[in-house]
């Protein structure tokens, strides 16, 4: 694998990075439902990409790809939610 890009380990980094954030922001009602969101989907990216190198196959594992890339999608659309609310 070449160094620096051992994705494995830098969505564990982003997931971590996106908790400590979110444990820097106030508790509200709705700080507490975006942050829930955000929390969720950073973990999946990870979750997913590790499940796509267990894949039993090629289809497989581009589907548990696509699946971790739809929650990347998803975190940055909660982020974007999140960084709006508290600024």
């Amino acid at each position: 694998m070449v160094r620096g890009f051992d994705l494995e380990n830098r969505t564990t980094a982003f997931g971590r990075a996106v908790i400590t954030v979110c444990r820097s922001l106030p508790r509200d009602p709705i700080n507490d439902r975006l942050l829930g969101q955000v929390v969720g989907s950073a973990g999946s990216i990870g979750a997913n990409y590790r499940e796509a190198n267990d894949a039993l196959g090629k289809k497989d594992f581009v589907q548990r790809l696509k699946i971790a890339r739809r929650e990347a999608k998803e975190c940055h659309h909660w982020l974007q939610l999140v960084s709006e609310a508290n600024s």
